[in-house]
């Protein structure tokens, strides 16, 4: 289901074409689902997709089986479990990070529970938030699949209709399964991609991915786990404390997926061929990609939808760079390395862009996030911390795309905040525990 090209308005803030590496991503992720599994894994998704047509489920995308094939993807790539070390590590780590952003930033700490995940647990903790944004895009293309049935097909093929759109959500279960699995592979932290995937307050990282992410770096792991745990608790101050912010986030990710249109041409040929009392022609329609919904083309609303999601996502990233930045200066050497090495990671087309693009059809690329920083930047020497973390209080004081090409009208200008004079007139609790008590620990 991937969306192509999604081209915006002003530069890329990092292209990868001189890092010599992702740069050849394979345009469906899907395309060998079963290539990296044994025999043994192979059985069982044979089973789960065996068990899933016996009890479809409500929906157009079959979770119970998305959950499945996910969990068996993890169990195939390696997946320990997490230790009581890795648990206290992960604890403490967070609880210094908090310490440190209290000198960053004015919002109050947003860490209402630590966890440290499995890659299994991960996927158990943030499918409900892939169900949300997945569902509108593959209803689209279930109905555009109905649509292209001519009626006197419609007559004659009866119940063979409904075993179409079984398999659908079969299908479509399992391609999620296999991209969210492959995904916790790679994540890093609850908030890693920008998204707010898990529970709101909940800042959790995945001790085996830090790991990973380390090797190599010449840093050592106690300043990796801190640096990520840094950038994990400043997201959560903004989920938390700007409380519109997560709905918006998503909701710019629906409002792109449900105005995907579908050219229904290549499925208009593939039905064309088809005898629908023929399951075997079926199955090879399935394999062919009959469900993927051909190509599709942006419109006017996706385009406003994606250029707002893209400025968010580059606030967001953008303030977290500055505040971990700040947080950091004159504490922690090793911070230069690893901010730049999470640079090359979003840069080198990381897995929001593949999963997003596989999931809801959307191709995101950071954009702007280096002129998002710098405006914070320059927003705190202006305003102090106080006068830009009011900002976020709601969405129509922040910056948008022209402020991001032509900051200095905006950072001289009043924003609407005059009448403001601190963070308590705007609602937000400035004892620094958003009224929740002290984070709960593994």
């Amino acid at each position: 289901m991937s969306g192509g090209d999604n081209p915006v308005e002003g530069p890329r803030d990092d292209d990868p074409k001189d890092d010599g590496e992702g740069g050849n991503q394979p345009e469906n992720p899907f395309a060998a689902m079963f290539g990296g599994a044994g025999p043994e894994q192979f059985a069982q998704m044979l089973q789960g997709i065996a068990s899933a047509m016996t009890n479809p489920g409500s929906g157009p995308v079959n979770w119970d089986l998305a959950r499945q094939t996910a969990r068996q993807a993890v169990s195939a790539a390696g997946d320990s479990s997490v230790l009581d070390r890795d648990k206290r590590e992960v604890a403490d780590a967070i609880r210094l990070a908090d310490v440190w952003l209290d000198d960053a930033t004015a919002l109050p700490s947003g860490c209402n529970k630590v966890e440290a995940w499995s890659r299994a647990e991960w996927v158990e903790a943030t499918l409900s938030t892939w169900a949300r944004l997945c569902d509108p895009v593959v209803a689209k293309l279930a109905d555009n699949m109905a649509g292209v049935i001519p009626e006197e097909m419609r007559q004659t093929a009866g119940p063979m209709l409904g075993m179409v759109r079984q398999m659908g959500g079969v299908m479509f279960g399992s391609q999620v399964g296999q991209a969210v699995g492959a995904l916790a592979g790679e994540v890093l932290s609850a908030s890693d991609i920008g998204l707010p995937l898990a529970p709101a307050g909940t800042a959790a990282l995945l001790p085996a991915n830090v790991a990973a992410f380390g090797e190599g770096l010449g840093v050592r792991a106690d300043d990796v786990r801190l640096y990520l745990a840094l950038r994990e608790a400043a997201h959560q101050r903004l989920f938390v404390h700007a409380p519109w912010l997560p709905a918006r986030l998503l909701g710019a990710v629906e409002e792109y997926a449900k105005g995907i249109e579908v050219d229904t041409s290549r499925l208009e040929s593939i039905v064309g061929q088809i005898d629908l009392s023929d399951p075997e022609a079926l199955q090879r329609a399935l394999s062919e990609g009959i469900f993927d919904g051909g190509e599709t083309a942006d419109t006017p609303a996706q385009r406003a939808a994606l250029r707002r999601l893209e400025t968010l996502l580059a606030l967001v990233e953008g303030w977290v760079d500055h505040v971990v930045t700040e947080a950091t200066g004159g504490r922690m050497p090793a911070a230069t390395p690893l901010a730049e090495a999470v640079r090359r990671r979003r840069a080198t087309g990381g897995p929001a862009e593949r999963t997003l693009a596989a999931l809801v059809g959307l191709e995101l690329r950071p954009r702007r996030m280096r002129e998002a920083a710098a405006l914070w930047a320059r927003l705190t020497e202006t305003r102090g911390v106080d006068g830009r973390d009011t900002l976020w209080a709601h969405p129509d004081l922040l910056p948008d795309a022209d402020d991001l090409e032509n900051p200095d009208t905006f950072v001289s200008g009043s924003s609407g905040l005059d009448g403001f004079s601190d963070l308590s007139q705007l609602g937000w609790d400035e004892e620094g525990d958003g009224g929740d008590g002290p984070p709960e620990t593994p």
